[in-house]
């Protein structure tokens, strides 16, 4: 799969590699670290205490000895009294002890849900809690497992008999030594490693049995300590683009698609514990609560597991077959079957007039139903059959639906061929086939199963036969037979099934991930295209019986010109004059033509011009650009304000235009999903698939900056730390003030706080030129109309006040002082350390960005070493990577011109040119789980088979974790395949240009 490919780069210190199904046996796990957590979760406020209930003193001093006595209690197999009194004291025990953790951990952090303060040396209130949440079922696990008419069910902790459930409950007392996060804090976080305040001890809204930052550490193959400080991060409201720029030290260098992956893992795993919470509310509420289910609800780190552990406690429920058996009173058979199957006689539960009771058959078959509960949630049970699997071959395989051809369309079922008789191992199927298999289900077209061979099935039985839940004495052939049957039924009727859903869900949600991600990756390309400043361009909008639609606009993206020209129903002759005197009129030689409807029918009538020179002496060129998102653009609200009496179809040929002249500007006008660049976007989570590509379109915008002074209120909303009435507060402040003449001017807007301040500074660009002319302009001019406080340095108002008088305030025709700094990338939280890394190397801010400064720079890292100034400095390498790089860019840098351009053209060629073994060149359409598309120019895109795609035919700019393409991108191909009729050209990668 290639979610290990993915997360390759990172160098992960603590975790081992695995098999990325390991991730199934993490469901209920038996670790030892979840383990020492057990009880540490803690009820919402809302939940009333049990004010009868005692607090067990006696695990408040002395631990160490109790802990002690509880081992010896435990080796000698000792029972009754003595056992019950280690049960009561063994989760207060755990909680003090996790308590007095993290009080040496940071003793100002307290729990959300503590009331009052309290000493180090006091005991958790979490204990009293806990227990709040036991005592509404049975009390203790002796008296759960006695019970005869219990209604509820023996979850996944359940063990087959009393002494072993007795010494698991004790091996948990005794290892809980130490947290998993002091472990992380001494073993995964050496000498030197930066971790952030209070980072080690975070505290969950819920308390699970699991903890947060391993689980996530383990899902993600991301170091412990790194996941710690990214929890924290986004804790304190930071964005991903001031995470990855300005605090790459704590994230170990990480970049924005890792971040995004970690931190929808984290939302999922906190999603994962509030429905625990509300579960445990929903079934205390109706008294069905145990201690055997609390633990086995704590335990869920997956819905699927939770849907599996809570099932038979959901309102309405008639309730599974075990249940209704332990209405009967037939567990305690179950029990002494598996504890003393010696003292058991079936006979005696007989009662001819009761359901379920009136023959030897029927309390056979609820004895049955008991045990075969019990193995199906019993946590080693299904750890076994869970790393079994992953020995195994176990595949998905689908096939044709048996329906009539009146409810599904001939074409669709086409569509699935390739499925229709198919199979694949699960740990060999690609994400792209996964989401086609659910489509066809959804659709009604396919079946699907996951097969799990009969080897499988034979080898958990025998061991469960002969290890985990053999009887403890000799047990009659009559009662084996039972419990052979309850294995098989338990298996059949209950594990499998789980099994099943555990890999369909497992597969999928790494399929939507995957796709996801790739269209986040594809638009990130698409948006950083380079831009084509400084040309006149006509936006072409192509079509038939409506003719094409033109439009002009300048280098600064005004529009000059618009018209309709009809080219493709007999008058093409005729519009040429018109297109021709356009074109020289507005000294335009660039076309853009959408690649829409007519496209190449419109692209070879102008290749036809320029070949026989028809626009001279202009020397024009053509390129393609898609239109994807234009047309509904056109007709939204924001082009409405932006070009307020314009036809909308006009207005999409302005678009198309202004696609090529700055992509990021107008395509941050469409709506993310509209713009087409993904692959089953339909199929995916929605909610997933906009905040990916919110965020993408977040990061691209802030990378690359904004002008604050001409900048728009749509791009200007999409900064890090900004939004909607943010930006227009901005936009109002400069229309009412005049421009920003430093980023500290940022703070008077209203609503922009010191947190949003923090996070789109170092993203917003003040040019300097422009403030130069203004501040002369201001100067010169006398009695100005504009009044502006007079301000130090910082932005700060003076004031003048008296003594006993009232305070007054002193405003006076200055222009707050500009910062050249604010021209570049340096964060204000940095500008010390610059202005002392200038004086180290002897520059001045003037000459930011010029080749004297660069020459410098050079200089002084050749003589010191980055890492010694940084010492000196007293700050990060990343940090002072990051004023260096600011100090070094010309003011006009733009890190988008690194990309491709479009591919600009003057002759075309068709489809019936082309033959196999042709090199041709390109440029990437989309990007997909299966292939890149490729535009040779031939009027259909053609297909690199994603195995053609390989890092050798990368070059090392391009070499990403996903070794893909993204749109834009230019390559040289070889022609392998022509199919004519079904218009399919497959392409080979010769290399990236």
């Amino acid at each position: 799969m290639s979610s290990l490919p993915r997360r390759a780069k990172v160098k992960v210190q603590t975790a081992v590699s695995k098999d990325e199904f390991d991730s199934f046996s993490e469901l209920s796990s038996a670790s030892e670290e979840d383990d020492k957590e057990d009880c540490a979760w803690e009820p919402q406020k809302k939940v009333p205490r049990n004010p009868k209930q005692p607090v067990c003193k006696e695990s408040k001093p002395k631990r160490v000895p109790r802990a002690k006595k509880s081992t010896l209690q435990m080796s000698d197999g000792s029972e009754g009294g003595v056992a019950k009194e280690v049960l009561n004291s063994a989760v207060a025990l755990a909680d003090a002890d996790l308590e007095d953790r993290k009080n040496k951990l940071d003793t100002a952090q307290t729990l959300k849900t503590a009331k009052t303060k309290r000493k180090n040396s006091a005991q958790s209130p979490s204990a009293p809690k806990t227990k709040k949440l036991k005592t509404d079922g049975e009390p203790s696990k002796a008296s759960c497992f006695k019970s005869e008419n219990s209604n509820t069910e023996t979850p996944s902790t359940s063990t087959p008999w009393e002494g072993a459930c007795k010494k698991e409950e004790n091996e948990d007392d005794c290892t809980s030594g130490q947290s998993p996060l002091k472990k992380m804090k001494t073993e995964s976080c050496p000498q030197g490693q930066p971790i952030l305040a209070n980072a080690n001890n975070i505290v969950e809204e819920v308390e699970m049995n699991w903890d947060m930052v391993q689980v996530l550490s383990e899902r993600t193959n991301v170091e412990p300590w790194v996941c710690a400080n990214i929890i924290r991060l986004f804790n304190d409201d930071n964005t991903i683009p001031f995470i990855v720029r300005y605090r790459k030290e704590l994230i170990n260098n990480l970049d924005a698609d890792y971040l995004r992956e970690i931190q929808q893992t984290l939302e999922e795993l906190r999603a994962v514990a509030k429905k625990v919470r509300s579960t445990i509310q929903k079934i205390k509420k109706e008294g069905k609560m145990s201690e055997c289910l609390l633990r086995a609800l704590l335990n869920c780190k997956t819905f699927e597991e939770l849907e599996h552990v809570s099932a038979p406690y959901k309102t309405g429920s008639k309730g599974t077959k075990a249940q209704r058996a332990r209405q009967l009173g037939l567990e305690e058979a179950a029990r002494t079957l598996l504890e003393n199957p010696g003292n058991l006689n079936l006979l005696s539960y007989i009662q001819p007039s009761v359901k379920g009771l009136s023959t030897l058959q029927d309390i056979e078959t609820g004895v049955q139903h008991i045990l075969a509960d019990m193995i199906a949630k019993d946590r080693e049970t299904l750890d076994f059959i869970r790393k079994l699997c992953q020995n195994r071959y176990i595949s998905i395989q689908s096939s044709l639906a048996k329906v009539s051809s009146k409810k599904v369309n001939e074409k669709d079922v086409d569509k699935f061929h390739l499925y229709q008789n198919f199979s694949c191992n699960i740990r060999n199927i690609q994400h792209h086939q996964i989401l086609a298999i659910n489509r066809g289900e959804n659709l009604k077209i396919l079946t699907a199963k996951v097969n799990i061979p009969d080897g499988v099935k034979n080898e958990f039985c025998r061991w469960c036969i002969q290890n985990r839940w053999r009887p403890r004495r000799f047990a009659r052939p009559e009662l084996m037979k039972i419990l052979y049957n309850s294995i098989d039924d338990s298996f059949k009727r209950l594990i499998y099934p789980l099994l099943c859903r555990e890999f369909r869900a497992k597969l999928t949600s790494d399929a939507e991930k995957e796709s996801v991600m790739m269209f986040g990756r594809n638009l990130r390309q698409l948006l950083l295209t380079s831009p084509v400043p400084g040309r006149t361009l006509m936006g072409v909008d192509p079509g038939y019986k409506h003719g094409c639609k033109l439009a002009i606009i300048s280098p600064t993206s005004q529009i000059l010109h618009t018209d309709v020209v009809y080219l493709h129903c007999g008058q093409g002759f005729q519009e040429a004059e018109k297109i021709k005197r356009l074109l020289l009129n507005f000294n335009c030689s660039t076309v853009v033509i959408g690649n829409g409807t007519a496209c190449r029918e419109t692209e070879a009538y102008f290749a036809d011009l320029i070949m026989k020179n028809y626009f001279a002496p202009l020397d024009v060129v053509y390129c393609i650009v898609s239109e994807a998102g234009a047309s509904i653009y056109s007709v939204s609200p924001e082009a409405n304000k932006e070009m307020p009496g314009l036809d909308p179809n006009l207005r999409s040929a302005v678009s198309i235009a202004r696609r090529v002249q700055d992509p990021l500007a107008e395509l941050v006008k469409i709506e993310p999903k509209h713009i087409g660049v993904g692959m089953y976007q339909h199929d995916v989570s929605q909610t997933l698939l906009k905040a990916t590509l919110d965020s993408v379109v977040e990061e691209c915008v802030s990378f690359v900056g904004v002008d604050i002074n001409i900048c728009s209120e749509v791009l200007l909303r999409h900064i890090a730390g900004l939004n909607a009435n943010r930006a227009k507060n901005i936009i109002e402040w400069r229309e009412k003030n005049g421009p920003f003449i430093n980023r500290e001017q940022l703070k008077k807007v209203k609503g922009l706080g010191p947190k949003s301040f923090q996070q789109c500074a170092g993203f917003i660009r003040i040019n300097q030129d422009f403030i130069r002319k203004f501040c002369s302009q201001q100067s010169g001019s006398a009695g100005s109309s504009q009044r502006v406080a007079m301000t130090s340095p910082a932005g700060a108002e003076v004031t003048s006040e008296k003594q006993g008088k009232k305070k007054s305030k002193t405003t006076v025709n200055v222009i707050p002082k500009p910062d050249p700094l604010d021209q570049t990338c340096i964060h204000p939280e940095s500008y010390d350390i610059a202005a002392r890394f200038l004086s180290f190397i002897g520059g001045t801010l003037c000459e930011i960005g010029k080749p004297e400064m660069q020459q410098k720079i050079k200089s002084f890292l050749e003589k010191e070493g980055i890492e010694k100034i940084a010492e000196r400095l007293q700050t990060t390498v990343h940090t002072l990577q990051v004023i260096i790089d600011g100090l070094s860019q010309p003011e006009s840098f733009d890190f988008r011109t690194d990309f491709d351009q479009p591919d600009f053209k003057r002759s075309i060629v068709c489809l019936q040119d082309l033959q196999v073994g042709t090199i041709l060149t390109g440029k990437v359409e989309n990007a997909t789980l299966f292939g890149v598309f490729v535009d040779i120019g031939v009027g259909k895109v053609g297909l690199i088979p994603i195995r053609n795609v390989t890092e050798a035919k990368l070059s090392k700019t391009k070499r990403r974790r996903s070794l893909g393409l993204g749109p834009g991108e230019r390559v040289e191909v070889q022609v392998l395949n022509i199919d004519v009729p079904r218009s399919r050209i497959t392409l080979d990668l010769i290399r990236v240009l």
